[in-house]
């Protein structure tokens, strides 16, 4: 997407009336540049980017309600089409890292200035990736490393038979031997031995960890869902 001379819409999410406040002044204060929603938190960015449809969604890092990657998710998936920048009090790792997991195409902190933030928002409508040039290499290792680990789950749940995988679905919802037995119909006793089996070959010493390793990584959803019925 190219600014030429469209007016770029943006919404701004920030707990703070103040920081809005100023990044709105600069902002406006662009000719190609207009600010057309503040919100506080990240359910009212969600809302609010469905109902003002902006080109640019410039959102704080410590944003509240949903976290900053989970708020970024979102608001791609109803508009694939918006940008989103992230701004952070100071450079911090887990938050790059998660702010592009969920879709971000840039990330700035406080201490890059107003300049630089009108500077970005263009960026970012032009379709350009923004990364701290000192946080690429650490972020690409992560999202490498993150990838392998996926990989690795996917090909140890490939070892669970279809049942087991039932079984792994049921205990990722919480359910006990006895809910998983009256889900599919099977014993208890069959279960156990079906909860056993699956921390066999994932490795594993408890359901507790069984539950977290199918969540990880998106490997919950290749597990196959009983039916109820």
């Amino acid at each position: 997407m190219t600014t030429g001379s469209m007016t770029v819409r943006v919404l701004l999410a920030d707990e703070h009336a103040l920081f809005r406040e100023a990044v709105k002044i600069i902002l406006d204060s662009q000719p190609d540049l207009q600010v057309v929603a503040e919100v506080r938190n990240g359910l009212e960015a969600v809302a609010e980017a469905r109902q003002t449809r902006p080109h640019v969604a410039v959102l704080s890092a410590d944003i509240s309600s949903l976290d900053v990657g989970e708020t970024t998710r979102m608001i791609k998936e109803s508009l694939p089409g918006c940008g989103v920048l992230i701004v952070a009090a100071r450079e911090n790792l887990a938050t790059l890292v998660a702010s592009f997991e969920g879709g971000a195409n840039g990330y700035l902190t406080q201490d890059d200035g107003l300049d630089q933030l009108v500077h970005a928002t263009r960026a970012v409508t032009r379709g350009e990736t923004l990364v701290p040039a000192r946080m690429l290499g650490p972020l690409l290792t992560r999202l490498i490393q993150r990838r392998r680990d996926e990989d690795e789950a996917i090909s140890k749940l490939s070892k669970l038979t279809r049942r087991e995988r039932e079984v792994l679905a049921l205990v990722v919802e919480g359910a006990d031997n006895l809910r998983i037995a009256r889900v599919l119909t099977i014993s208890p006793e069959t279960a156990r031995t079906h909860v056993q089996n699956i921390l066999g070959k994932l490795h594993l010493h408890s359901r507790l960890e069984a539950a977290a390793f199918a969540s990880r990584n998106g490997t919950a959803n290749r597990l196959v869902t009983p039916s109820l019925f």
